[in-house]
């Protein structure tokens, strides 16, 4: 039944989006030969799931329930974002993001998500200010409604919660330049690191990164990137780094593969905080998390009526919260297929499992064995 729904409901949506698109693409923002300013851009997104548990006595969130009490069949509303891009003039730009599905729990410290603003001097340097995503990696520079995968890594959460990743209040300076034949992209970042929408920063401390990717081949499309960051949290210094690569390869006209390898590895100042003192050590560099991922994806063109493309894809995910001291490794499947429906993944329909092994399952918590079945309806404009 929910596939046949998502099937049904979806090209009509297009039909009426695409609609909409074309509109909005013949306005005219021009006046007497001249730019006119402010301009403004809506964007929004939906991600509605079925989810479906094979686990033992696991929930469609991931908990054990020793009881036998789970919930292992649910519809879902993942994200119904709405944003706004407003140029205020060619180099002055504010973006505002929230996600209204986070008011289906606790709203408190959730729903606004970017909010920022961003002056471009010249190619070579851009400041931003505000609550954005700082670059630390491939998933930071890609939205999640055109990601390869369901959604992202399991490492991009956890750096998340220690500062360097996700949405975090700071600043940053970006920009590209030429070293002979090879491009290079780079951002700087200051923040407060400690998430979205607080008042204020935990303590006196900052933590400081960067990121540098290096155009290896322009034909393959293939960037290596590096990244690195240091800080103080409640006066004790923790870091991370991390560096990935990615390639994009045309086999024949209608047939491309393309590959994401990510490694980062930091001090998980949240966990150390998390735990009671007496149960932790005095130093907390002893809690380091370490992670790696490879994302390959096969992507053939249909051009079929309102069927674009076809995608296959299946991310393979080993993770450690704390590789010094209690280590857990969680390893993590995501075979997945999607069917695109007009450009730029406008819409999608997304189908597949997610696959959780853990070196040692714990009851009645999230971190135990499960199989957890998907199917994504995504549709944006």
């Amino acid at each position: 039944m929910p596939i046949f729904f998502l099937f049904f409901i979806t090209p009509t949506f297009l039909h009426a989006q695409g609609d909409l698109n074309q509109g909005a693409d013949k306005t005219d923002q021009k006046e007497n030969g001249e730019v006119k300013y402010p301009q403004f851009k809506l964007k929004g997104l939906i991600q509605a799931r079925y989810l479906e548990s094979f686990g033992d006595n696991v929930d469609v969130l991931g908990t054990h329930h020793s009881t036998g009490d789970a919930v292992q069949s649910s519809f879902d509303i993942k994200r119904m974002r709405v944003g706004l891009n407003t140029k205020l003039s060619e180099n002055t730009e504010i973006v505002i993001l929230v996600n209204l599905a986070d008011f289906k729990s606790d709203p408190k410290g959730k729903v606004l998500e970017n909010a920022y603003g961003k002056y471009a001097f010249n190619k070579y340097i851009a400041l931003t200010g505000g609550q954005f995503r700082p670059a630390f990696g491939i998933e930071e520079l890609v939205p999640v409604d055109i990601i390869k995968s369901f959604d992202f890594s399991n490492q991009y959460y956890e750096f998340g919660k220690n500062g360097w990743t996700s949405f975090q209040i700071g600043a940053s300076a970006t920009g590209a330049f030429d070293v002979g034949k090879i491009p290079i992209n780079y951002a700087v970042s200051v923040l407060n690191g400690n998430g979205k929408n607080q008042e204020m920063d935990k303590d006196n401390g900052k933590q400081f990164s960067s990121r540098w990717v290096l155009g290896l081949s322009k034909d393959h499309k293939i960037n290596l990137g590096l990244n690195g960051g240091f800080g103080k949290v409640f006066k004790e210094d923790v870091f991370a780094l991390g560096a990935d690569i990615t390639g994009d390869f045309k086999l024949t006209d209608k047939l491309s593969f393309d590959l994401q390898v990510e490694y980062k590895q930091g001090t998980n100042h949240n966990l150390y905080y998390s735990l009671p003192v007496e149960s932790r050590t005095d130093n907390v560099a002893d809690y380091q998390m370490r992670g790696i991922y490879f994302l390959p994806n096969f992507r053939y063109t249909v051009n079929y009526q309102k069927l674009t493309a076809l995608e296959l894809s299946c991310r393979y995910e080993t993770f450690d919260p704390s590789y010094k001291i209690n280590s857990n490794v969680r390893t993590t499947y995501t075979p997945m297929i999607s069917l695109e429906f007009g450009k730029s993944y406008t819409g999608r329909i997304e189908m597949g499992f997610e696959i959780d092994r853990f070196d040692k399952s714990i009851p009645d918590t999230t971190t135990y064995d499960n199989n957890l079945f998907l199917i994504q309806l995504q549709l944006r404009i």
